[in-house]
């Protein structure tokens, strides 16, 4: 529980500095171009993937290159989340991206359902739209359509990550390895679109401040793939206590760090959120 809990923190700082340093002056931009460097070394000395005999034409470039693209983006869309919406409603909504997840994988995958992943679906969905609508009676129109599309934003994104990490296995590339070229791409890609945009003056504390950032990320995925091996027997203890570990911290630090109120149809859809993720929990345990 220990892997797990730091796994959860991880993910929660990494929302909190995004947060706080774009209102000291740091460029979000910069800050995850350079995160997904460190992310890229670290990924690459902890797990040691096998790029030594990676195979040219066999590998799945093109996803490769959506992922490394999609990434970045996500990440530009949660610091708008976090910036419009909150810390609460974004953890909500990155978190509740599993049943976007799971829909594709009925669909595309062809994965059998039985009734608890499907109360476990619409409880999810049902939690999101009480968020959305939470935001909705919260803010001015304008604020809130900008909301609105951000948390719209992080639930897709990732989600469409997921799924595309599960169809890029699927093809027999390893994990680790496909997690270190994306982080790569991203990291080029970032970089690049930096080079050829130019209206951005280059900053120290943004790089450094995004190599702290990548260091939170690739802890966040690292601790909780640990935890997945070491509780190998119980796939649906890590899985719901890691969801539902982000979410509570998510609000302890919305409610006390930047006293984010929170309104019935949040509570409401936390609650429903919570429940959605024990109930998926136990469909995996069957």
């Amino acid at each position: 529980m220990i892997l797990i809990l730091a796994a959860a923190l991880s993910s929660v700082l990494v929302s909190i500095l995004l947060k706080n340093l774009k209102k000291k002056g740091y460029q979000p931009l910069q800050m995850i171009a350079w995160n997904y460097a460190s992310a890229s070394f670290l990924c690459f000395w902890w797990f040691q993937p096998d790029i030594q005999h990676i195979s040219i034409q066999k590998t799945p470039w093109w996803l490769i290159v959506t992922l490394g693209l999609i990434l970045p983006s996500i990440f530009l869309c949660l610091a708008k989340s976090l910036e419009y919406a909150g810390i609460v409603k974004t953890e909500v909504a990155q978190r509740l991206s599993v049943v976007l997840s799971l829909l594709a994988a009925y669909f595309f995958f062809h994965e059998q359902f039985n009734a608890l992943k499907l109360w476990g679906i619409g409880l999810g969905i049902f939690a999101v739209l009480l968020v959305l609508f939470g935001q909705m009676s919260t803010s001015s129109n304008h604020q809130s359509r900008k909301a609105i599309f951000a948390l719209l934003s992080v639930w897709c994104g990732y989600a469409a990550v997921d799924i595309l990490l599960k169809y890029t296995s699927s093809l027999g590339l390893q994990f680790t390895l496909t997690l270190n070229l994306i982080f790569i791409t991203a990291f080029i890609l970032s970089i690049s679109y930096l080079l050829v945009q130019k209206t951005q003056k280059w900053q120290l504390k943004s790089a450094i401040a995004g190599l702290i950032l990548g260091v939170l990320n690739f802890s966040n995925i690292a601790l909780y793939v640990k935890a997945h091996i070491l509780l190998k027997d119980s796939p649906a203890i890590v899985f719901a206590s890691m969801n539902i570990l982000v979410v509570l911290l998510g609000i302890a630090s919305g409610v006390i760090l930047y006293k984010e109120k929170l309104k019935w149809p949040t509570t409401l859809g936390i609650l429903f959120g919570i429940s959605g993720v024990i109930c998926l929990a136990r469909a995996m345990a069957l």
